[in-house]
C-alpha cells in the first residue's frame, strides 16, 4: 500500500511512528576526491616546472638582447691612463669561452691597447654569464679602481703607475682595514 504525503504530515503531527530525524553528513574522503586532489597537485608540479623553464630562457633571451654574445660590458671614464675628459679610457668586459678579459683602451686609443686577463668561469652554463665593471676609489688614492663582477664574485684592479693591476693579499687586508 502507498503511503501518501498527508499522512506521513498527520503521523509527525499525531506522535506517530514515523519521525524525522536532523540530518547529519560525515566528511569521508572518497577515492574520486584523491584522485582529483593528486591530480590538481600534479598539475601545480607540471606548471610549476614549465615555469621555471620558461623564465629561464627569457632570462636568457633577456641577457642575449642586453649583453650580445659573447657577453659584453663596456664603459667609459677618466681614469688618469694617458686620457682626458675629451678622450676618455674605454673598457671593455667580455665573458670570452668561460673566461673573464677586459680590454683597456687608453685615452680610446686602440694603438694601446692593454689586456688584464681575469679567471676562467666553471659550471655548464657559465659561458652566458654577463661580466660587468664599476670604477670605484677603493684604496682612497685619488684614482678609480677597476671592480669586475661576474656571479656573486668580483676581481678588483687597483690603479697603480698608470694601470689597473690584480690586488695583492696585503693590499685586500689593508682595504678591509681601511672600511
Amino acid at each position: 500500500m502507498a503511503v501518501r504525503s498527508q499522512e506521513i504530515r498527520k503521523a509527525n503531527t499525531d506522535g506517530g511512528a514515523i519521525r524525522s530525524r536532523p540530518l547529519t553528513v560525515a566528511p569521508s574522503i572518497t577515492l574520486h576526491s584523491l584522485a582529483y586532489l593528486v591530480t590538481a597537485l600534479l598539475a601545480l608540479l607540471a606548471i610549476y616546472g614549465v615555469m621555471g623553464n620558461v623564465i629561464s630562457w627569457g632570462t636568457s633571451k633577456f641577457d642575449d638582447l642586453r649583453y650580445g654574445t659573447p657577453r659584453t660590458y663596456q664603459l667609459s671614464a677618466v681614469v688618469g691612463h694617458e686620457d682626458s675628459p675629451e678622450q676618455p679610457t674605454h673598457l671593455i668586459a667580455m665573458n670570452l669561452n668561460q673566461q673573464v678579459v677586459v680590454v683597456q683602451l687608453p685615452g680610446g686609443d686602440p694603438s694601446k691597447v692593454r689586456t688584464l686577463n681575469g679567471p676562467y668561469l666553471f659550471g655548464s652554463a657559465e659561458a652566458k654569464t654577463p661580466v660587468l665593471m664599476r670604477l670605484e676609489d677603493l684604496n682612497r688614492d685619488g684614482t678609480p679602481d677597476l671592480i669586475v663582477s661576474a656571479k656573486n664574485e668580483e676581481i678588483v684592479y687597483l690603479n697603480r703607475d698608470s694601470e689597473f693591476q690584480l690586488i695583492t693579499p696585503e693590499e685586500r687586508v689593508q682595504l678591509i682595514g681601511m672600511q
